[in-house]
């Protein structure tokens, strides 16, 4: 059963004029700094939380209608979907059940029917990028596509944003370039370190997400569609990692490819230098193995351009690596702030989003 959880102190959601806005994964990564992009732009937002506790230090906590339950429990699906407006989902199973692509399309199922029943306008659903009409995709990205097939086959528009690398710090993906290029100043890498990857600032996922929640839904957008978002570079991961290591104060690192390093030994290695888990590492290097950019360039054309245009993958960077981190999580939560800067770290994130990883090979001063 889905319990509200509120503060009297609370701005009340009918004091707001916005869409009343629903968030699937507010403590997620992206969620979390989702919720006050929407705030600000005048949303009632509720979240639907399996753990409210996670979400009790976060800045927006006492803004927000919190109901407790899991995306599988279609009472408290239910219940938070009544009178919604907007339905975002920004959840996932992966690191969290052996067979998370099953999991995954039972889950979204279960969401499909929920919000057709709830009469709720449209469904914004975050994504990854993939190449079209690629028959080797990983276990990883095969759910992802499947799960925005069954949103956009509902009777309820669906906006699918798919979405590649995303770069700001504790984000899973930036969190594995970080620990991988400043714990190895040489390594042996696999093939997919040539694949073309099209990362993306947290900062404009946001942005697109919370656009994608207004948007008229008309034209093209009446019954919903895919909309691809990148940042305006197209790079290797090698490439990546390199850029990541000039911004860090890094030497340059050394590569050597080689033709034999499986996804599952890829994932073994990321074990042993990243702290991310191997239920969640394996599914992400799997993915590496499919280039990730954007094949229809229109977001911005779409959804409009992000304050100042989409952010360079460089300065993304630079926006990360300002925000102070580790050896442990670092106690910053009075001076979060994940509307002005997504980057920073919150209360909500991964317990490995602050580790320091030990640093080898700096350049030298100057350089």
């Amino acid at each position: 059963m889905s319990t509200p959880h509120g503060s009297p102190d609370a701005q009340a959601p009918d004091a707001r004029s916005g869409p009343r806005v629903l968030v699937i994964g507010a403590t997620g990564y992206i969620g979390s700094r989702l919720v006050p992009r929407l705030l600000a732009d005048g949303a009632r937002v509720s979240v639907l939380a399996r753990t409210p506790a996670r979400l009790d230090d976060v800045p927006w906590r006492d803004q927000v209608t919190i109901h407790e339950g899991g995306l599988g429990d279609e009472a408290a699906l239910t219940e938070a979907l009544a009178g919604v407006d907007v339905a975002c989902h920004l959840v996932h199973s992966m690191g969290h059940t052996a067979d998370f692509e099953r999991e995954e399309r039972e889950t979204t199922e279960v969401f499909v029917r929920a919000v057709e029943a709830a009469g709720v306008g449209r469904i914004v659903h975050l994504s990854g990028l993939h190449p079209e009409g690629e028959t080797d995709l990983s276990t990883h990205l095969r759910s992802r596509v499947e799960v925005g097939r069954i949103m956009l086959a509902s009777s309820v528009p669906a906006l699918v944003i798919q979405a590649g690398v995303v770069i700001g710090s504790g984000s899973a993906s930036f969190e594995m370039i970080r620990h991988l290029t400043t714990r190895l100043p040489g390594m042996v890498t696999p093939k997919w370190v040539s694949n073309r990857i099209q990362p993306i600032a947290v900062r404009d996922v946001v942005h697109y997400l919370a656009a994608a929640t207004t948007v008229p839904l008309e034209g093209e957008l009446a019954d919903g569609r895919v909309i691809d978002v990148g940042s305006p570079d197209v790079l290797t991961y090698g490439q990546m990692m390199q850029i990541y290591a000039e911004e860090a104060g890094l030497h340059r690192r050394i590569m050597v490819p080689v033709p034999v390093l499986t996804p599952k030994l890829s994932s073994l290695w990321m074990g042993l230098v990243t702290p991310l888990e191997t239920g969640l590492a394996r599914p992400l290097v799997e993915s590496l193995r499919c280039e990730a950019i954007v094949l229809n360039d229109d977001a911005d054309e779409v959804l409009g351009a992000p304050p100042g245009g989409r952010t360079s993958y460089r300065q993304a960077l630079r926006e990360a690596l300002r925000v102070p981190h580790g050896p442990a999580r670092p106690a910053l939560w009075p001076a979060a702030d994940p509307l002005g800067d997504p980057a920073r770290l919150l209360p909500s994130d991964a317990d490995w989003a602050g580790v320091r990883p030990p640093a080898v090979w700096h350049a030298r001063a100057g350089k």
